[in-house]
Formats: C-alpha cells, structure tokens, sequence
C-alpha cells in the first residue's frame, strides 16, 4: 500500500514538475514571438511617421507656393486698382475744371445775349422814329413811297432788268447741262466695274523642266494630239518652268489651260489621257459659263432670268469686243442705265435688265447668221422677255428707232461703257477679226472638219475628214486655201497653210 502510495505521490510530483516545465516553456516561446511582432509594428510606426513627415512637409511647401502666388496676385491688383483709381482722380479733376469753364461761358453768352437784346431794342426804337420824320417830311405813308419807289425803279431799270432775265435763262441751261453731266459722272462713278484687257496667250507654270518633255511627248505625238483637240498652240521654248498657250479664242484657250493643268496633276501624259481630260475640261468651262452668268445676274439684281438663257449670258465671258470683256461691259451698262432711269424718273429695271441683256446677241453670232441685234431679239423673244425689255435692248446702235424713254437710256449707258478712256482697243478687234476670218475661209472647203489660225495669224492649221478627203485631195486643198487668203485677205509677210489628215481605227475586245 505504500509503494502504492509512492508511485502515486512520485507520479503526482512528475506531473506537476512538467506542468510547471511546459508552462514556463510556453511563455519563453509566447514572450520571443511577441518581441518579434512588436519590432515589426514600431518599424512600421517608424515608416508612417516618416511618411507622414513628408508629405506635411509637401503640403507646406505647396501652401507656401499657393500663399506667395495669391500675395502676388493681390498685390498686382492692388497696384492696378491703384493706377485706375489715380486715372479715375485725375480725370474727374479734368471734368470739373471742363464744366467750370463751360459755366462761364454759358454765363458770358447770356450777358452778351442780353446786351444784344437791348442793342436790337435801341435799334428799332430809332427805326420807327426815323421813318416817323420821314413820313412828315414827305407827307406819304411807308406804303405810298414804296410803291413810288418801286415804280421809279422799274422804269429806270427795265433795260437792266431784260438783261437779267436773259442772264438767269444763260444760267438756267447751264445749271441743267451741270446737272446733266453731275447724273452721268454719278452713274459712272457709283456703277463702273473694272474691265480686264484680254489677250491672246496664257502662261501656264510649271513645277519643274522635265515636264516640257513629257508635255512633248516622244515624236512629238503629245503636243500634236494636244494642238489637234483644243486648236491652240502650245508654245514650249526656253522660258524657265513655264509653257504659253497661245490663240486669239478665248474659250479654246481656256479649256486648254484647264486640260494642261489636270494632265499635270494626273502626271499620265498620252494621247489618250489628253483626250479624256480635253473633254472634263469642256464640261468644267461650261459650267464656268453658266455661273459668270448668274454671278451677273446676280451682281447687277436683275431676276427671272430663264436659265438657258443665263446660259448664253455667260459665254460673253469669254468674249470681247475692242479688247474690252463683253460680260462685264453689260454688267456695266445695267448698272448705269439703273442709274441714269433712276434719276430721270424712268422704269430703273426695265432699263437695268435691257442693259444687262443688250449684247446677247453676241454670244452666239458665230454660230448663227445675221447681227448680234438681230440675234439678241430673237432669244429674248424665244425665252419669254417682255416687249419692254427689248425695245429699250434693241435700239443701241440705231438699228432700231428709240420709241421709249428707257430705249434712249441704254444707248447711253453703252455708248459710256464703251467710250471711255482706257476701255477699249482698236487694234486688238481688228487682229481677232482677222484671224476669226482666216478660219472661216478655211471651213468653208468641202470635207474640213475644223480649222485654228495660230502663231499671231501666220499659220492656219485645217484637219479635214479622212473619209471625204485623201492625201491627193488634201494637197490640193492647201494650194486652194493659200490661193482663196491671198485673194481676200490684206496681210503683212506670209500665212502657212497646213493641211492635216488623220485615219483612226479603233475597235474594241470583249
């Protein structure tokens, strides 16, 4: 029983013993785990605080910069504010000695006023008081010596008086031509528009030499196709990065410049591609046409145009008459007749319309027979103008009598249009007509399809039908043509004469 007991105590005593061993060993462990934990919580204080330090001392810095930028800021102002208050003072000081001095003269104009009020006064008293001595003296009334008088004075007079009358009618004429030439001088100063002298080339840039080569083309075959299709010709020298246009046409010529300007950019210069930019180079110019002329109508206010007839309106653009440009000529005589029918009480749009529309004729006369009077009848009858319009239209070169008021206005507007210095040339119309008359002896031979006068008139090249005409037929033509200039037309030097024919076959694969 007691080794029982012992080994009870004995087991008892151990199991306390490693008890207490076990608990202080939990709490060594437990303690070096709480150091490590707790280091690493105070670093990380460590690096808040740090962190927090900076950025405060950021934001401080920040503050400091916004508060020194705002004190600047404020102080700018505050200078500013300065100077317009010192500028306000001042200017306030300047009003003030103003209207003192406005005050005294106010003040000096009523006294002077007044002392010429009582100087009138004076006068009048004295006035009545002299005639009163004069009626006693006389023994007549005011009346009485004034009708003596007056009578004493015409019967001395009346030689004077005639000389007078015939003086005031002298001035009254010349008041009227004053103010006939003060109407005039007005509608040619308000209306005139500036008038652009044509001539026979145009100078097309180019963006470097090596283009004159490809616009040539090998053999030559570019320029011909090119001279063929638009009738000018292309003048290709040694003129620095630029190529000239050259024919008397100006719509030829500008369709030409249009076409060269698209095959330079399209950089494809063949016959082909000549070809197909010729005829978008048509189609743009008649477009051009047809807004020079609503642009005209336009301008000048004239509505109601039938559209067709705009149209035909525009070729005169690229028309001209004596040099001068035919479009913005009747631009120019609407403007005035307006002005002319203003200020003689006259129908102003009436005459505005018929002088826009006096030289429409113009457009077409190369196309159809007879004058450009004659023609221009015909269209405003055909497009529904009214009878008015083209009586007073009609009359400006005297074809036609001048029934109205508005007829005579027109054929003044067009005779100061065209009279005026500077307006047209002489010598330029006489050139045009001569070569217009070159090609029109040309096309007139059986088998020619079209013919261009170049070089200044002393070539005219003629492309016959190949069809019609063979190389035999084609020589005798030139001999023909050259024989028919030389017969009706009067010239210095020589004209060649240059008949070409071409034969084209073309099919297509499908």
């Amino acid at each position: 029983m007691d080794q029982i007991t012992l080994a009870v105590i004995g087991g008892a005593l151990c199991v306390i013993a490693g008890s207490v061993i076990g608990y202080y060993v939990r709490q060594n462990l437990a303690k070096k785990r709480a150091g490590t934990l707790e280091a690493k919580l105070q670093k990380k204080v460590v690096d808040v605080r740090e962190e927090t330090a900076q950025m405060v001392k950021s934001a401080e810095k920040k503050a400091s910069e916004i508060v020194d930028k705002a004190q600047k800021e404020t102080d700018e102002r505050r200078r500013e504010f300065l100077k317009a208050q010192q500028l306000l003072l001042s200017r306030e000081s300047l009003l003030d000695t103003r209207i003192a001095s406005f005050e005294q003269k106010e003040k000096d104009l009523q006294e002077k006023g007044e002392k010429l009020k009582a100087i009138k006064e004076d006068l009048a008293a004295l006035r009545n008081e002299a005639e009163g001595k004069l009626e006693k003296v006389a023994h007549l009334s005011r009346e009485d010596a004034k009708k003596e008088l007056l009578s004493l004075v015409e019967i001395e007079s009346e030689k004077e008086i005639l000389e007078r009358m015939k003086k005031m009618e002298e001035q009254g004429q010349e008041k009227l031509q004053n103010r006939a030439k003060e109407i005039v001088s007005l509608a040619i100063q308000k209306c005139a528009v500036p008038q652009a002298q044509e001539t026979t080339t145009t100078t097309v840039i180019l963006a470097n030499e090596d283009l004159k080569g490809r616009i040539i083309g090998k053999e030559g075959r570019n320029i011909r196709t090119f001279e063929k299709l638009t009738g000018v010709e292309l003048i290709v020298d040694e003129t620095p990065e630029s190529v000239v246009i050259s024919g008397f046409n100006p719509i030829r010529r500008q369709i030409a410049k249009v076409a060269l300007d698209k095959l330079i950019q399209d950089g494809r210069i063949q016959p082909a591609k000549i070809e197909e930019k010729f005829e978008e180079a048509k189609q743009e110019i008649a477009q051009k046409i047809k807004e020079a002329g609503d642009k005209a109508a336009y301008d000048t206010g004239v509505i109601g145009i039938n559209d067709k007839l705009l149209q035909i309106l525009g070729r005169l653009y690229y028309r001209t008459s004596y040099g001068q440009n035919v479009l913005l000529h009747s631009m120019e005589v609407a403007l005035i007749s307006e002005t002319l029918a203003y200020e003689l009480k006259a129908n102003s749009q009436v005459a505005k319309r018929a002088g826009l529309l006096h030289d429409i004729g113009k457009a077409i006369d190369q196309q159809v027979q007879g004058s450009h009077v004659e023609i221009g009848i015909k269209l405003l009858e055909k497009f529904g103008e009214s009878e008015a319009v083209i009586k007073a239209m009609r009359a400006h070169h005297e074809d036609y009598p001048a029934d109205t008021l508005e007829a005579v206005i027109v054929k003044t507007a067009d005779a100061i249009s065209g009279s005026r210095p500077g307006a047209r040339k002489d010598t330029l119309e006489n050139y045009l007509q001569r070569l217009k008359e070159l090609e029109d002896i040309a096309t007139k031979f059986e088998g020619v399809d079209r013919a261009y006068a170049i070089q200044a008139g002393r070539e005219i090249r003629v492309f016959v039908k190949s069809d019609r005409v063979d190389d035999l037929a084609a020589a005798k033509m030139a001999k023909q043509i050259a024989e028919k200039i030389e017969e009706e037309l009067k010239y210095p030097g020589e004209i060649k004469v240059t008949v070409m024919r071409e034969t084209r076959v073309i099919e297509y694969a499908r």
